[in-house]
């Protein structure tokens, strides 16, 4: 059971770090093949594309809620101890989280249909893990000072609140363009999860007060509750000294990752929509769906009241049996009425962290001819289609809402994105968050031919100090695109 916590507490970490929760630069950057994937209904000018495998989507970036690098080690002459106590234990609180997503492409293409050319497939499969934790407040104030001094304090269990789940995504969208104006989409998925857990809806509490036997009585009410799939034959493998754990987890992940594991269902919707020739609403909705846990389940919970007043050694009854264990009856007493409980558990079901896309675009200045005159057409353009990307520059903003444990979580954005000729394209994002309000972000898309390279990194300003940073991170991906021929 240790192993399994340590676990479950160095996966969330690692997701603390490796955070890809919004992708605003990417969001309606519509010469990328993989904005599709966050919305479905995006207008597509590409007759079809092909994403290199494992090189067409990676993402990687780290960001903090509460304290950074530099705020516990800077050498600023501030004893660590005292950093650790006003900026961690007691500067944060129970709303302050390590929290984020990853995605990696595995393989991602995408084509037109020749009958009916408003009607565009995308299909693929991705690895992508959610998490978040929030810091348990009331417990590391516990921990770090223990009870002595707080009487009739109540120390809240709810603050404990973590949930995460590493999955494989195989997934196939439709995209149609219904008139000029209007483009709609959805993605159905199927998913496949490699391990699981979640740890939300704990209640309960602890306090001490005056005793009447001893110095001091402790009471504790709890209704706590750990679910896991997945995890078990995970720890037989790191358990086994006899064979090599490095291959056995890499074959375990594989075989789950392809439709081996727990399954679930899940489905994207999008649209892009026309107010006028220059002015575009999109909205996106995302993984609305669950998976159903089945395989390798189990349950730890700790449920019940108790109070009790530690060893109690009632003289001169005590001196009858002088092999009594006083220790041991104390923890025989708090288990029969706080029974903790670490078995085999029902079957379950875990709803993805669904997500909400939203923006509005004002596009501007069209591409002249070498004469100067208008140009109401575009190279990007399959048959007689009218090309959606018939403007140089675009400005707007973009809304992102994800749904957490304790809330929806919300991010805005304003974006200005310009293009120049055929090969090169930027988009600039100034976005604020809870992590940061300070985050300048640049995306750069590169067209040479049919191959497509895109790069993209948040946060800017904070690269000058990344130990003083709440968030940096970087995305790129490698495409092969054919835009048809006029």
């Amino acid at each position: 059971m240790r192993k399994r916590i340590f676990f479950i507490m160095a996966m969330l970490l690692w997701y603390g770090i490796v955070y890809t929760q919004n992708k605003q630069i990417l969001y309606d950057f519509r010469e990328i093949p993989q904005a599709l994937l966050i919305n479905p209904g995006m207008e597509t000018p590409y007759a079809w594309y092909g994403g290199i495998p494992a090189l067409s989507g990676i993402s990687l970036q780290t960001g903090t809620n509460g304290i950074t690098v530099h705020d516990i080690f800077a050498d600023d002459g501030v004893d660590i101890n005292l950093k650790v106590r006003e900026r961690a234990v007691f500067g944060l609180g129970f709303r302050d989280e390590l929290s984020g997503t990853f995605q990696l492409d595995i393989l991602n293409g995408g084509f037109r249909d020749r009958n009916r050319p408003e009607n565009f497939y995308s299909f693929g499969i991705y690895l992508e893990g959610d998490a978040i934790g929030y810091w348990p407040q009331d417990l590391a104030i516990l921990g770090y000072e223990g009870n002595a001094d707080a009487l009739g304090r109540r120390f809240n269990l709810s603050h404990l609140k973590t949930k995460g789940e590493l999955v494989n995504v195989f997934h196939f969208g439709l995209n149609k363009k219904l008139n000029r104006n209007l483009t709609v989409g959805a993605r159905g998925k199927v998913y496949s999860s490699i391990f699981n857990f979640s740890s939300t809806r704990n209640k309960g509490y602890f306090v001490t007060n005056e005793g009447q036997n001893n110095l001091l009585s402790n009471t504790l009410v709890a209704d706590m509750e750990l679910r896991t799939s997945g995890l078990d034959e995970i720890d037989d493998i790191l358990d086994d000294d006899s064979i090599d754990s490095g291959p056995a987890l890499a074959s375990l992940f594989r075989r789950r990752a392809l439709l081996g594991g727990n399954l679930g269902l899940g489905v994207d919707v999008g649209f892009s929509y026309k107010l006028n020739r220059q002015t575009v609403v999109t909205g996106s909705l995302l993984d609305v769906g669950f998976i159903y846990h089945t395989k390798d389940v189990r349950r730890i919970r700790l449920q019940g009241e108790a109070t009790v007043e530690g060893v109690e050694v009632i003289l001169p009854d005590a001196l009858l049996d002088p092999s009594a264990d006083f220790w041991q009856d104390l923890v025989d007493e708090v288990e029969a009425l706080v029974p903790f409980e670490d078995n085999v558990s029902k079957n379950y079901i875990s709803f993805r962290p669904i997500k909400l896309n939203g923006s509005i675009r004002y596009d501007f200045e069209e591409p002249k001819t070498p004469r100067g005159e208008d140009c109401k057409c575009d190279y990007r353009v399959s048959g007689n289609r009218e090309s959606p990307i018939d403007y140089l520059n675009s400005v707007g903003g973009h809304l992102y809402v994800i749904q957490r444990p304790r809330g929806p979580q919300a991010a805005l954005t304003a974006f200005y994105q310009r293009r120049f000729g055929r090969a090169l394209s930027l988009k600039a994002t100034y976005t604020a968050d809870k992590f940061t309000l300070t985050n300048v972000g640049l995306g750069m898309n590169l067209q040479a031919g049919p191959i497509n390279f895109y790069f993209m990194a948040d946060n800017l300003l904070g690269y000058r100090n990344l130990a003083d940073s709440h968030y940096a991170s970087f995305q790129l991906g490698l495409n092969i695109i054919s835009w048809g021929s006029k």
